[in-house]
């Protein structure tokens, strides 16, 4: 009876550490770094080789794409520093527009393009707070 028992223990403890190691390495692959332009110009904190996200908002005339080419051509800024990308592939249509943050996902090497495999675009806020007039107190 204690050899069952110690037996289903330590089975119980094998599929545990087991259960542990895979959610670990899910998360592990999952994490995305996400940073500003300002942040990944900065090459300490880059992760070389890994995918990583980074956000800011285009730079007016910095588009470009070749005749007959998926391949696009464009800068983001933070409004301190700017950073070139390269997409290859469709761009989702708020992506020119000036209020939108744009987020690419990609590989980044210090000193080249940053290269982008997805491209996100978070909406501009549709309700915009208004300032209220300044009325004067009625006196009664």
């Amino acid at each position: 009876m204690l050899v069952n028992k110690s037996k289903v223990i330590i089975g119980a403890i094998v599929i545990l550490i087991a259960l542990g190691y895979f959610i670990f390495m899910a998360f592990q692959s999952a994490t995305v770094y996400y940073f500003t332009v300002s942040e990944i110009q900065k090459e300490s904190q880059t992760p070389e080789g890994k995918t990583v996200r980074i956000s800011g908002k285009l730079v007016v005339d910095s588009f470009y794409r070749p005749d007959n080419s998926a391949e696009a051509y464009f800068s983001l800024t933070d409004g301190d520093n700017y950073i070139s990308a390269i997409h290859d592939g469709i761009l989702p249509d708020l992506f020119f527009n000036k209020n939108s943050e744009i987020i690419l996902e990609g590989v980044h090497s210090p000193g080249e393009s940053f290269q982008s495999y997805n491209v996100i675009v978070k909406c501009p806020s549709k309700y915009v707070a208004i300032e209220e007039k300044q009325v004067s107190p009625v006196e009664y």
